[in-house]
């Protein structure tokens, strides 16, 4: 059977992050529809998942900023795209998406980008380096709020020849999936974080950075402290401080003076996600900018836990507020305290009712193979 696509995505680093996912996906799901499959990237921890005999995987610096590197990246770009006679570049960040704007023009083939966050755009000059992500054939934004968000900031870029479309994010839902999960390796879990049976535990996943919000969970966390006494859970951050050395010691020391040593752990890696759903009783995603989707809501929502997020950005859209969920007032520790509190004396037959939604929202909106096939089918459309 002759191949009748070819695809080569370009992403800076392949790691456990949204972007990346999505491309490891992608790669993976388009050789099972007739189409060769490309990665060009630095490198990352999914590299050494990805099937080889599937997916031809091209190591380049593409994470570069470097003008210098950016065009000779584009020159080696123009090279892979004419030897294996590539049909569509997917650029998912900036940086490389010059280098691929450059080659495709040259080259003269179709151009893809997926915007894949709200990016700063404070000056014009950010401004103008983040246009190159709706220069392209197709733009693809990974939620509604992303789509208004270029809608409003972009769009003397967007012409009528380009074509501009939401395709949501989506997760595994079959690896998501609460049932897969072992009670002797859940047992193993806690033991390793220190953390007996017997308590809730409320787990905030995500890197540690200032717009996570961690420093504001802190916070509200003393205020349930308060309302509920110290006996009442455990708080699991979770998330690398990707050499944020000194954000860290500061959410170390805010833990300190709110005498939350013995309930908060800070825990840097799980290589097991749902292992770490399955063991939590809540999770929260405390951001106080924007998530452009919101991929921890959705994890959640799959492994049937109750989330609560900030009622910005893509939490909006992938949360139902009440049935799969509750969104609380973003950058604000009182309501998200209040919020935790409510969630923790609810009755297991309306957690489990929370769960069971959950579960039926992302399978009907936020699957992979719904995400990989809407993806597929446009760039059909684009090169027939």
């Amino acid at each position: 059977m002759s191949i009748n696509l070819k695809v080569l995505q370009v992403i800076p680093r392949l790691g456990y992050g949204g972007a990346e996912t999505g491309c490891y996906d992608l790669a993976h799901y388009l050789p099972e529809n007739n189409c060769a499959s490309y990665i060009v990237t630095s490198g990352g921890e999914l590299t050494k998942f990805i099937n080889k005999k599937k997916v031809k995987l091209i190591r380049l610096p593409v994470q570069t900023k470097n003008p210098i590197l950016m065009l000779l990246n584009s020159i080696i770009l123009i090279f892979i795209i004419l030897f294996f006679n590539i049909s569509i570049v997917h650029a998912r960040s900036r940086a490389p998406a010059w280098s691929c704007f450059l080659a495709t023009k040259i080259t003269r083939r179709k151009f893809v980008t997926t915007f894949h966050g709200t990016y700063n755009f404070k000056n014009i000059f950010k401004k103008m380096y983040n246009s190159v992500m709706v220069r392209s054939d197709l733009i693809i934004a990974g939620s509604n709020f992303i789509f208004s968000h270029i809608n409003e900031n972009y769009k003397k870029f967007i012409n009528s020849k380009k074509k501009f479309l939401v395709i949501f994010r989506g997760i595994n839902i079959d690896y998501f999936d609460p049932s897969t999960t072992i009670e002797s390796d859940e047992d193993k879990l806690l033991l390793k974080w220190k953390i007996k049976r017997g308590k809730k535990i409320i787990l905030l996943p995500g890197r540690l950075t200032t717009w996570k919000g961690q420093e504001m969970f802190i916070e509200a966390l003393n205020l349930v402290n308060i309302e509920l006494g110290h006996e009442a859970f455990y708080a699991i951050i979770l998330g690398s401080n990707q050499g944020r050395n000194v954000y860290q010691k500061k959410l170390q020391r805010l833990v300190e003076q709110h005498r939350l040593n013995h309930q908060v752990r800070f825990i840097d890696h799980c290589k097991n996600m749902p292992l770490a759903y399955r063991i939590s009783n809540l999770v929260v995603s405390a951001s106080i900018e924007p998530e452009a989707f919101g991929r921890v809501s959705v994890e959640a929502q799959s492994m049937q836990k109750p989330i609560i997020a900030s009622n910005i950005g893509g939490s909006n859209e992938t949360i139902i507020n009440n049935k799969t969920g509750f969104l609380f007032e973003a950058g604000k520790p009182e309501s998200l305290s209040k919020t935790i509190i409510e969630a923790l004396k609810l009755d297991e037959s309306t957690l489990n009712s929370i769960g069971n939604e959950g579960r039926k929202n992302v399978i009907k909106k936020f699957n992979i193979e719904k995400m990989c096939f809407s993806t597929y089918s446009e760039y059909k459309k684009l090169i027939n």
